[in-house]
C-alpha cells in the first residue's frame, strides 16, 4: 500500500484545483469543442480506452450496469458507469487514467463516492508537464452528481483524466460516468445544467463580493436561509436576543462539509431573518489534532443579568478513544461581554458526570425558566437501553455555574428511540411543550408540568418533512415563542452541496403556537415579508381546472388561500422547481384531508413521499405558505403544520411554478407570488 502510495503522488501538487482560483462561467462552449476521451461513458461495458496506471482499485469489475444502491439511483447516464467500490473494496487504491484528448472550452462528468479532496478525485492533467488543473471530489454517496469545468483556459491544450484513489477509509473510491466536452457538457434536450464543482466557489478571504454577491454566485445556495460559506453545520445552537439582537450558533466544522470536530459558528441579526457573520464563538479542545472528534456540542444562551453577558451553556464531548480518561459528555460554559469572544470558564465542567441513568449518552443542554416556582431549570437529553429520556437540573446560582439533579422529566416507550437529542421544554399557551429529536425525528409533547414532572397530553412530530432535525426554542423581546430547526437529517445520504464545499441550512426563523386540537403547530415570522424584493404577482381569486402557470422563480413566497367549499375537484397539486424534466410536487387531497410532498422526480436531493393530515377550518379555508430557496422548500398550512425538504435542482429552468386541479376545479380566492432577496443584504 505504502508503495502504491508513492507512485499516486505525482499528481498532488496542484491541490490548488481542489478550491482553486473562481474561474468564469460566461465562456462560450462554441469557441473552442474538441471530441473528448475514448469511451467517456464506459459504454463498451468495459475499461477499453482507460488506462489502470497504479494500485489494485481498478479493474475489470469497475464497470458497472448497477442501476440502484441501498441508497437510491446511481444517476448513471446510459447502461454502464465507472463504479469504484467492486473491483477490491474500500481499502484498495490506485489510479486509472484516460485517453489523451484535446481540451474544450468546456467540461462536465458525473461523480461520486467519497469525499476526500487530497486522496480522492477526478482530475484534468496537462500532458505537457503533468499539472494537475482542476480535480473534484464526491459526497460520500454512490449517487452521481454533474460537475462543469470551465476549461478554457487550456482549450486546444493535449490533456486526459485520472481517477485517483489513494484513500483506505470508509467511503475510500471514487464513481465516474458521462464526461462531455463542448456544449454538450452544459446541458440536455434544451435544459441547462447547473453549474456545480468546487472549483466554481470562490474562496472567501480572496475576493471583492460582497456577502450577499458571493453567496449568490453559488446557484445551489439557500439565499435567505443561513449556510456556511465552506464546511459543514448542523445543530442550530445558544439561541437568543441579546442587546437587541438575535443571536444564531450553530454546529460546526469549517475543514470539511462533513460532521467532524465542533466549533460554534456565529451570526446575529436585528430582525431574525437579515444576517450578519461573525467569528466562531467556540472551538474544539485539540485543535491541532484532526483525527481527535472532541468538541463542542451543541448547548442553549442564557443572559447573566449582572453582568449582562452572553453565557453560553454546552456539552463538552470527549474522544474516548484518544482521552480514555475522560467521560464522554459533560456540561460546560463560557461568557462573553462583547458578544464576540467566549473565555471559558476555568472550573468547567459544571456537571461533571451524568446521572447514573443515562448509558445512551448525555448532551444538549437546554436552559429555561419554570414559571412554576420561577427557578432556573435545564433540561438535558439521555437515554438508555430501552428508551430515550430527557433529564432535569435545577440552579439557584446567579452565575448558573451550580446545578442540583431533580430526576427524569420524561422518558418514552422505546417508540421514538434510545436516545433522545437536543430537547427543549418550555410554558406556551397554557400548557408546557417538551420537544426532542429521537430516531431520526423531531417530536413534540404537549401537556402539564408541576416543577418536577411531566404529563403528556398530545404528541406529535415537529415538521412532516424529511429535513427537520434538531430544532431549538427561544424567546424574543416581544415575547414570542420562536424556533429554528436544521434542515438536515442523520438518516439521509444526500448533501449534493459538498461538491461545492459547504452542507447544512438552517431553517427560516419560526412561531410557535397551540393549535386547536392541541398539538404544537408553527409559522414564519412576519419579519419574512422584509425579505420581499421585486414585484408581486398577484392572480387574485381564481379558478383552476386542469393547469395554470402561477409564475417562475427559484427563491420566493407563495401564498395561497382555497376555498375548499366552492371547489368540486377531489384534488389539486401545486407543482414547484418545475422543468419538463423534474418537479416538487405538493398535491391535497380533499376527501382525505392529506398534504403530500413528493420529491421522487425533484433533484439530487432525498427522493421520496410524505404526507400529513391537515386539520381543515370551520370556514373551509386552506392556507398555504410555501417558502421557496433554491434548493429547499418550506411548507406552511394555516392548521399549524410545517413540511421542510432540501431538493437540489438538476437544471437552471427548474423554477415554474403551476398548479394542477384534477377531476374538477379548485377555487383559490388568494394566489400571491412574491420574490424574495438575501438574508445577506
Amino acid at each position: 500500500m505504502a508503495e502504491c502510495g508513492k507512485k499516486l503522488g505525482k499528481h498532488r501538487s496542484a491541490t490548488s484545483g481542489v478550491l482553486g482560483k473562481a474561474i468564469p462561467r460566461t465562456t462560450s462552449c462554441h469557441s473552442s469543442h474538441y471530441a473528448g476521451p475514448v469511451n467517456p461513458s464506459f459504454e463498451t461495458g468495459a475499461l477499453d480506452g482507460w488506462e489502470v496506471v497504479s494500485g489494485d482499485a481498478f479493474g475489470i469489475a469497475s464497470v458497472s450496469s448497477s442501476p440502484t444502491y441501498w441508497g437510491g439511483s446511481f444517476n448513471k447516464v446510459g447502461n454502464y458507469f465507472l463504479w469504484g467500490f467492486p473491483q477490491s473494496g474500500d481499502p484498495a487504491v490506485g489510479e486509472i487514467r484516460s485517453s489523451t484528448f484535446q481540451a474544450s472550452s468546456v467540461m462536465s462528468f458525473l461523480i461520486g463516492g467519497g469525499w476526500d479532496p487530497v486522496n480522492l478525485y477526478v482530475g484534468l492533467v496537462r500532458e505537457s508537464d503533468g499539472s494537475l488543473l482542476f480535480s473534484q471530489t464526491g459526497t460520500n454517496d454512490e449517487a452521481m452528481i454533474r460537475i462543469i469545468w470551465d476549461t478554457s483556459g487550456y482549450a486546444g491544450e493535449m490533456v486526459h483524466m485520472i481517477v485517483y484513489d489513494n484513500s483506505t477509509a470508509a467511503w475510500g473510491h471514487i464513481n465516474l460516468d458521462d464526461v462531455r466536452t463542448g456544449c454538450d457538457a452544459l446541458g440536455d434536450g434544451g435544459l441547462t445544467f447547473n453549474v456545480l464543482g468546487q472549483v466554481n466557489q470562490p474562496p472567501q478571504s480572496a475576493t471583492s463580493l460582497s456577502t450577499a454577491q458571493l453567496y449568490a454566485s453559488d446557484p445551489i445556495r439557500p439565499q435567505f436561509h443561513y449556510t456556511p460559506y465552506q464546511g459543514w453545520i448542523n445543530d442550530p445552537a445558544g439561541l437568543i436576543e441579546w442587546n437587541g439582537r438575535h443571536q444564531l450558533f450553530s454546529q460546526f466544522n469549517p475543514a470539511a462539509p462533513l460532521w467532524g470536530p465542533m466549533h460554534w459558528s456565529h451570526v446575529d441579526s436585528s430582525d431574525a431573518v437579515h444576517w450578519r457573520e461573525l467569528p466562531v464563538a467556540l472551538f474544539p479542545p485539540y485543535p491541532d489534532n484532526p483525527s481527535d472528534s472532541s468538541g463542542r456540542f451543541t448547548g442553549s444562551a442564557t443572559l447573566d443579568k449582572d453582568t449582562g453577558a452572553l453565557q453560553l451553556i454546552f456539552t463538552d464531548f470527549s474522544d474516548i478513544a484518544l482521552h480514555p480518561n475522560l467521560l464522554p459528555e459533560v456540561v460546560s460554559t463560557a461568557k462573553s461581554t462583547d458578544g464576540i469572544d467566549f473565555p471559558l470558564y476555568s472550573g468547567n465542567p459544571i456537571i461533571a458526570a451524568p446521572p447514573s441513568d443515562s448509558p445512551s449518552g448525555f448532551r444538549d443542554p437546554k436552559v429555561f425558566l419554570d414559571t412554576t416556582d420561577n427557578i432556573w431549570k435545564m433540561v438535558v437529553g439521555s437515554g438508555d437501553t430501552t428508551s430515550g429520556k430527557v433529564q432535569l437540573f435545577k440552579s439557584t446560582d446567579p452565575n448558573f455555574l451550580s446545578w442540583e439533579y431533580v430526576g427524569v422529566l420524561f422518558e418514552g416507550n422505546g417508540s421514538t428511540g434510545t436516545m433522545w437529542e437536543c430537547p427543549n421544554f418550555f410554558p406556551l399557551d397554557g400548557k408546557w411543550v417538551l420537544f426532542y429529536g429521537g430516531d431520526g425525528l423531531g417530536w413534540y409533547e404537549v401537556g402539564t408540568f408541576d416543577g418536577t414532572n411531566f404529563t403528556s397530553e398530545k404528541t406529535g412530530l415537529l415538521d412532516a418533512g424529511p429535513d427537520s432535525y434538531a430544532t431549538q426554542w427561544y424567546i424574543d423581546s416581544a415575547g414570542r415563542n420562536l424556533i429554528i430547526t436544521w434542515m438536515g437529517n442523520w438518516g439521509i445520504s444526500k448533501w449534493p452541496s459538498r461538491v461545492n464545499g459547504w452542507a447544512g441550512v438552517q431553517s427560516i426563523t419560526r412561531q410557535l403556537f397551540i393549535r386547536a386540537d392541541g398539538g404544537l403547530g408553527s409559522k414564519p415570522i412576519d419579519e419574512v415579508s422584509t425579505l420581499a424584493s421585486g414585484e408581486v404577482q398577484n392572480l387574485g381569486q381564481t379558478k383552476v381546472d386542469g393547469t395554470i402557470a402561477v409564475g417562475s422563480s427559484n427563491t420566493a413566497r407563495l401564498q395561497m388561500t382555497v376555498d375548499l367549499a366552492s371547489s368540486n375537484a377531489p384534488a389539486f397539486t401545486v407543482q414547484l422547481y418545475s422543468s419538463s424534466a423534474e418537479s416538487v410536487v405538493l398535491t391535497y387531497s380533499v376527501v382525505n384531508k392529506t398534504l403530500t410532498l413528493d420529491t421522487t422526480n425533484a433533484g439530487y436531493g432525498q427522493a421520496g413521499t410524505w404526507s400529513a393530515v391537515i386539520d381543515v377550518p370551520w370556514n373551509e379555508k386552506l392556507a398555504l405558505d410555501v417558502l421557496i430557496d433554491r434548493s429547499s422548500v418550506e411548507i406552511f398550512t394555516g392548521d399549524g403544520t410545517a413540511m421542510t425538504a432540501t431538493v437540489f435542482p438538476h437544471y437552471q429552468e427548474s423554477k415554474d411554478i403551476n398548479i394542477v386541479s384534477y377531476g374538477g376545479k379548485t377555487v383559490f380566492n388568494t394566489i400571491a407570488l412574491t420574490p424574495l432577496g438575501s438574508t445577506w443584504s
